[in-house]
């Protein structure tokens, strides 16, 4: 399957902007034994595995998750946070931390269901010396995988054809990145590039509450408009058609808007939507309207 796309994590339980209700059943309408990976699996292809940034992957956790989800559908996993971000450098990553987070990944690998290794910078990574040497020795030390690299800062755009020419010397994709620009924000323009991979992140466009908010889900609390998302479905398509392997994932994920817009891409793209979504989905966001199928709300079951 040359064509992916899905949401960047699948389990968003609290805060205002929780997916339960919305795409979730309420606890007290879930049936026994209701899986949240399993239902969003039975809707998507493919999902961008957020805990594993946040620590390390454990291999019994991703074996589950292959337990869960039918043969066709694949992860992508998120590095550890302590290979990018501040403090990193070649010196204070251990033998132990690269071993162990093979090792977490390691069932996804050798199943075939390893879409790629998302190696995500900061805004904070600018372009230097020293980063590029950084970032070389990342792409050698997780060469056996496929990966997606995300860059925020300009100076890397600035620099375009090197940073290109450093990804391409290692096979991997430069992830492009759809959010809100500012002054130091870097500039793309969803070229397919010479990876396998066209690899797409749509963080949302939030402006106002980028960097000022309450609480850090507010920054992804914004949804595309069809209109906003054609010309990313166009590029992607284009990316397809020369034998690349797309990945679109939506980060917008606050009240589930992430789950609307990438079933409004599924359906521009020409990809089946027949899994049946919840009533509530589709009364807060009317776009989907006439393009899925649902089923009641839950408190009428």
């Amino acid at each position: 399957m040359t064509l992916r796309i899905g949401t960047s994590g699948w389990n968003y339980p609290s805060g205002r902007g929780t997916w339960t209700g919305i795409f979730y059943p309420l606890p007290e309408d879930r049936d026994r034994g209701f899986d949240e990976l399993r239902f969003y699996a039975g809707r998507f292809n493919t999902v961008e595995v957020n805990s594993t940034f946040y620590g390390q992957p454990r291999a019994t956790a991703a074996l589950g998750w292959l337990k869960r989800t039918p043969a066709h559908f694949d992860f992508s996993v998120k590095l550890f946070q302590k290979f990018t971000h501040p403090g990193m450098t070649a010196g204070a990553i251990t033998r132990e931390d690269v071993d162990t987070f093979k090792a977490g990944i390691e069932p996804l690998a050798v199943s075939g269901r390893l879409g790629a290794l998302l190696v995500q910078f900061p805004p904070s990574f600018h372009d230097t010396d020293e980063a590029r040497g950084y970032l070389e020795w990342l792409l050698q030390t997780f060469a056996d995988y496929p990966l997606a690299v995300e860059l925020r800062h300009r100076t890397w755009s600035d620099r375009a054809g090197g940073t290109r020419a450093l990804l391409d010397a290692h096979g991997s994709a430069w992830v492009q990145i759809d959010e809100p620009k500012f002054e130091s924000s870097i500039a793309q323009d969803f070229s397919p590039g010479n990876s396998e991979l066209f690899y797409v992140r749509l963080h949302g466009r939030n402006a106002a509450q980028w960097w000022d908010h309450a609480e850090a889900e507010d920054r992804y609390n914004y949804l595309y408009s069809p209109e906003e998302l054609t010309p990313i479905a166009e590029k992607a398509r284009a990316a397809r058609a020369l034998g690349k392997k797309v990945y679109l994932y939506l980060n917008n994920h606050f009240s589930a808007s992430s789950v609307a817009n990438a079933t409004m891409l599924k359906h521009m793209l020409d990809e089946p939507v027949t899994a049946r979504m919840p009533a509530e989905l589709v009364e807060r966001y009317p776009a989907l309207e006439g393009i899925v199928p649902t089923f009641p709300r839950a408190r009428l079951l």
